[in-house]
C-alpha cells in the first residue's frame, strides 16, 4: 500500500502544477481579443454569474465544507452511510377496489411510497381500510392528498394501525395540508385564515402518537411550475415554511412539535447541476431557520423533501422527449439528496398516464438505484468545485430574497401585497421570451421539431388544465402554473386543426449558390417553420432561381425560403421576388446587413435569422396564411 502511494506521488511530480494565472493567459490568448465575460461567463437568471471553470482555490472560504453527512446543517444529506430514497407513485382514487388492486401491483414492481389522491372526498374508515387492504403500513410510506379532510385521514390511519397492531415507530407517510399553497393557487383560504392555521395546530396534535407522520406540506413546486427562478423557488418555499413555524408558535406549539411534521414538496427541473446544488443549499438554510427557534437537538432541523419532476418544461408534441427530461431531473434530485421522488409519466401533462408511461417512470428510478447504484454513496456531489460553489451562490441569493420577504412580514403578507406574484411573473415572462427567441431550447417544440408529427383529430389543447381555478372570492392574485412550450403548441395545434379541412401549408426550401451556406440555412429554415407544423420540402439545390421557383410552384408552396450566402442574395433575392410575385411568400434565410436596405427597396421584406423572435414571426405567418390561433 505504501509503495502504491509512493508511485502515485512520483507520477504526480512529473506534472508541474499550472496556476490560475497561466490558465487565464492561455484562455485570453485563444480568445484573440474577444470579451472574456461575454464569451465564457454564464449570466444566470438566478442573480449570479458562473465561471467557465473552477479550481480547488475556489473552495476557500466555503464554511459548509466542514460538515459531515448526517450532521448539522445537513448540506451533505440527512443520512450518514447511504443516499437511499423512496420511489413514489401517486394514484387517483375514483374506485376503491381498482385503486387497491393497482397499489398492490405497483408495490410488486419496485414502488416503496404510495400517494393516494382522494379527490377531496370525505374519507370513512371502512373506505380507507378497503383502500389499504393487504398493504402493510409499516413496510411502505402512505401519503394522502386529502384536501379539506386531512384531519379525518390522520384519525383513520391511527385507528387502523392500532387495529392491526402495527408498530407506530414504523409508520411513515403524510397528508398534504398546505393552506398557504392553496391560497397562492386559488386566491383565498378554504376556511377563514385564523381557522386554517388553528386546524394546522390541531393536525400536529393529532399525530403525537405517530412520530414519523407529516401533516404540513410546503408545496414549493407551485413556484417552479409557474416559471420562477431556482432562487425564487428556494426563497419563497423557505418563507412559506417559516410562516408555518411562526404562526404555529403563536398558537402555542413549540418547534420540536412543528418542524418534524413539515414535508417540503419540490419540483425538479432540467438545469442539472443547479438543481443538485438547490437541494444542498435548501437543507442548510432550513436548518439555520429552524435552529433560530431553539430546538432541543440538531435532528429537529432536518429538512424532509419529496420531489416531483416538474411540469414547466414538458411538451405535448414529441412527448417521448419528456422521458429524457425526467431522467436528468431524477438524477439531480437523487444526487441532491431527496427523501422521496415521484417521476411523472411522459404523457402526464396531457392525459391520464398510460400503464406504459407509468412503468417507464418507475423503471427510470429503479435503473438509477439498482443498476447505477445512486443509493450507495452519500452526497455524491461533495467536493465538486463547481457544485460546491453553486451551492454557496444559491444559498446567498436565496437567503437575501428570503430576508426581503421576511421584511415584508412573511410569506402571506408578501403574497397579499402582490410581491410574490410580481417576482414569479417577471421571471416567467423572461423565460417565455427566451423560449420565443430560442435562447432557451425545448427540444421537439421550439427546436428540432418532428417534421412528420401531426396531432390526431379529436385531441384538444383546450382540454389540458394549465392551472388551478381561481375562486370567486379571491383576495389575492393567483400564481398560474404554465408550461414553457404552451405558446408554440397552440401555434402548431392551430395548424393541425386548419389542415383537417385545408391543405397543410407548404414551405419550400430553395438552396442555391454557396454549398456550405445554403445547407446550413436550409436546415435552420426547416427547423424554424416546422415549429408551426408546416410541411417542409427540402432540396439539394438548384442551378438557377427560375428552376427553383418552378419546382416550388409545382409543389404548390405557400412559402419559399431562399437559402444562400449574404453576397449572393444581392442577385438572387430581387430576382426571386420579381418572378414569384404574389404566387407565394418569399423569405430570405439570414440577415444580410450590408445589402438589407437595398433588398427592402426592391420589395424583399421577409427575413428569418438566429436573432428572430421565432414565436412572433410564426404568428405573423399564421395570420398571413389565414390560420386562426
Amino acid at each position: 500500500m505504501d509503495q502504491n502511494r509512493k508511485d502515485r506521488e512520483k507520477l504526480f511530480q512529473e506534472f508541474p502544477p499550472v496556476s490560475t494565472q497561466a490558465w487565464e493567459e492561455k484562455i485570453n490568448k485563444d480568445l484573440k481579443g474577444a470579451d472574456y465575460s461575454k464569451k465564457l461567463i454564464w449570466k444566470t437568471g438566478e442573480g449570479f454569474d458562473v465561471k467557465p471553470y473552477y479550481r480547488s482555490e475556489d473552495l476557500q472560504g466555503l464554511e459548509h465544507l466542514d460538515a459531515f453527512p448526517g450532521d448539522f446543517p445537513f448540506v451533505r444529506g440527512n443520512e450518514v452511510k447511504r443516499n437511499d430514497w423512496l420511489i413514489r407513485q401517486d394514484l387517483e382514487v375514483d374506485d376503491i377496489s381498482k385503486a387497491n388492486k393497482k397499489a398492490l401491483d405497483i408495490l410488486m414492481r419496485g414502488v416503496s411510497s404510495l400517494g393516494f389522491d382522494l379527490k377531496n372526498s370525505r374519507p370513512e374508515e371502512a373506505m380507507i381500510e378497503k383502500l389499504l387492504e393487504n398493504i402493510f403500513a409499516d413496510a411502505v410510506e402512505l401519503n394522502f392528498m386529502a384536501g379539506d379532510y386531512a384531519g379525518e385521514v390522520v384519525e383513520i390511519i391511527e385507528s387502523l394501525v392500532k387495529k392491526y397492531n402495527r408498530d407506530l415507530e414504523k409508520i411513515h407517510g403524510s397528508v398534504n395540508y398546505d393552506p398557504l399553497a392553496y391560497i397562492s393557487l386559488h386566491g383565498n383560504f378554504r376556511r377563514p385564515e385564523q381557522e386554517a392555521f388553528q386546524y394546522a395546530a390541531e393536525l400536529i396534535e393529532s399525530v403525537k402518537h405517530l412520530p414519523h407522520y407529516r401533516v404540513l406540506e410546503v408545496d414549493g413546486s407551485i413556484f417552479k411550475n409557474a416559471g420562477s427562478t431556482i432562487v425564487q423557488e428556494m426563497a419563497f418555499s423557505l418563507a412559506m415554511g417559516n410562516d408555518y413555524l411562526s404562526k404555529l408558535s403563536e398558537l402555542g406549539k413549540n418547534i420540536n412539535e412543528v418542524a418534524p411534521r413539515i414535508k417540503f414538496r419540490l419540483a425538479v427541473g432540467s438545469n442539472y447541476f443547479m438543481e443538485i446544488a438547490k437541494y444542498r443549499a435548501l437543507r442548510i438554510l432550513w436548518a439555520h431557520i429552524v435552529n433560530a427557534y431553539g430546538p432541543d437537538h440538531a435532528g429537529i432541523t432536518k429538512m424532509h423533501i419529496h420531489s416531483e419532476s416538474s411540469d414547466r418544461n414538458k411538451s405535448v408534441y414529441d412527448p417521448y422527449v419528456n422521458m429524457l427530461r425526467t431522467t436528468t431531473e431524477a438524477m439531480s434530485a437523487i444526487i441532491g439528496g431527496t427523501d422521496s421522488l415521484r417521476v411523472k409519466g411522459y404523457d402526464a401533462v396531457y392525459e391520464k398516464p398510460t400503464g406504459f408511461a407509468e412503468r417507464i417512470a418507475r423503471n427510470q428510478q429503479l435503473l438509477l438505484k439498482e443498476e447505477s447504484y445512486f443509493d450507495k454513496v452519500t452526497d455524491p456531489a461533495a467536493g465538486s468545485y463547481y457544485i460546491e460553489n453553486l451551492t454557496q451562490s444559491l444559498m446567498n441569493e436565496a437567503w437575501e430574497l428570503f430576508l426581503e420577504v421576511e421584511e415584508k412580514g412573511g410569506y402571506l403578507k408578501a403574497l397579499k401585497e402582490g410581491f410574490i406574484q410580481k417576482e414569479v411573473n417577471a421571471a416567467a415572462e423572461a423565460q417565455n421570451q427566451a423560449v420565443a427567441g430560442r435562447k432557451q431550447s425545448i427540444l421537439g417544440t421550439n427546436q428540432y421539431p418532428n417534421f412528420s408529427e401531426w396531432m390526431e383529430e379529436g385531441f384538444s389543447l383546450e382540454d389540458i388544465k394549465s392551472h388551478e381555478k381561481t375562486r370567486e372570492d379571491a383576495i389575492v392574485e393567483t400564481l398560474k402554473p404554465q408550461r414553457s412550450s404552451e405558446a408554440f403548441e397552440k401555434l402548431r395545434f392551430a395548424t393541425d386543426r386548419y389542415s383537417e379541412k385545408n391543405k397543410r401549408p407548404v414551405v419550400f426550401l430553395l438552396p442555391i449558390g454557396s454549398l456550405s451556406m445554403r445547407r446550413a440555412r436550409a436546415q435552420f429554415s426547416g427547423n424554424f417553420f416546422a415549429c408551426a407544423g408546416y410541411e417542409i420540402i427540402d432540396n439539394h439545390g438548384f442551378e438557377t432561381v427560375e428552376e427553383g421557383l418552378q419546382a416550388a410552384l409545382d409543389k404548390k408552396a405557400d412559402i419559399v425560403v431562399l437559402c444562400s450566402s449574404d453576397e449572393e442574395y444581392a442577385q438572387h433575392a430581387p430576382e426571386a421576388h420579381e418572378k414569384l410575385k404574389d404566387q407565394a411568400m418569399l423569405v430570405v434565410a439570414g440577415y444580410p446587413k450590408e445589402i438589407l436596405d437595398e433588398l427592402k427597396e426592391k420589395g424583399v421584406g421577409r427575413f428569418i435569422h438566429i436573432r428572430s423572435n421565432v414565436l412572433e414571426t410564426l404568428k405573423q405567418f399564421q395570420e398571413n396564411l389565414g390560420i386562426e390561433s
